[in-house]
């Protein structure tokens, strides 16, 4: 199968570093015009940018997608300068600790807010304005990223765990609202994944711990992930629509 996004325009947010910048330059390499968001670092966009190649109209977007107003007024200005969008990969995302035992209520509240408001209410608000484009040019797909945590919990860090679980009942909602409207929407659930975020982690001594918990005795590469997007993004995978697959290396097996 000959994979071409040519004439395609891909918003991944996040994507100017790890798993985000993984489907970036594979997206990029397929053809397609690729449309990153950052929150902050603006000189690490440029450079993912400069890594993507000038044969399309490829740019890069400072969003903090925790702001609902931002989101509506991103979308607004992205339409401008593009005619459409063929494929929305929600990768961005935010892991804070915050142990029941040893936190404070404030901080208690705190972590709750800034997870919940980009992991979930974030990607929500992110889906609806691109629906709402997908439904007026008559179809897309949507690509959520979402984490075993949502299965396996996350005791160092609740509201990860659940702001991912909710990203899977909401996407699968989303996967029945929108297929009338030819508009697939798939979930990726990865384990832990070697990029800059995790290095120091797995460089340490829990490295080798958390490595050993899948039976391939090492944890994913960004790019193993961009290649199953790139799969979602293609045109035949559309009945794969509100699917759940777990990518973790049988780290975590669920029923």
């Amino acid at each position: 199968m000959v994979i071409d996004f040519s004439g395609k325009n891909v918003l991944i947010t996040g994507g100017s570093r790890g798993i985000g910048k993984a489907c970036a330059k594979l997206f990029a390499s397929l053809n397609a015009t690729v449309i990153i968001t950052y929150k902050s670092n603006k000189v690490e966009a440029e450079q993912t940018l400069s890594e993507l190649g000038t044969q399309n109209q490829h740019s890069a977007w400072q969003l903090d997608q925790s702001n609902a107003a931002a989101i509506e007024l991103f979308y607004k200005e992205l339409l401008q300068k593009y005619s459409c969008l063929d494929v929305l990969i929600n990768n961005a995302g935010v892991f804070v600790d915050h142990k029941i035992a040893e936190v404070s209520y404030a901080d208690w509240q705190q972590s709750w807010n800034e997870t919940i408001g980009t992991n979930l209410t974030g990607v929500a608000n992110m889906c609806y304005f691109a629906s709402k484009q997908m439904i007026a040019q008559g179809g897309g797909k949507i690509i959520n990223v979402s984490s075993r945590g949502a299965f396996r919990g996350e005791p160092d860090a609740p509201a990860y765990g659940a702001s991912k679980a909710g990203l899977n009942a909401m996407s699968q909602s989303l996967a029945l609202a929108l297929a009338p409207h030819n508009i697939s929407v798939h979930i990726i659930a990865p384990g832990f994944v070697q990029t800059d975020m995790t290095a120091d982690l797995l460089n340490s001594p829990a490295g080798e711990a958390i490595k050993s918990q899948s039976p391939f005795n090492r944890v994913a590469e960004p790019e193993e992930l961009a290649r199953l997007a790139v799969v979602y993004a293609s045109s035949g995978f559309e009945f794969t629509s509100g699917g759940i697959i777990d990518l973790n290396g049988a780290s975590y097996l669920r029923s």
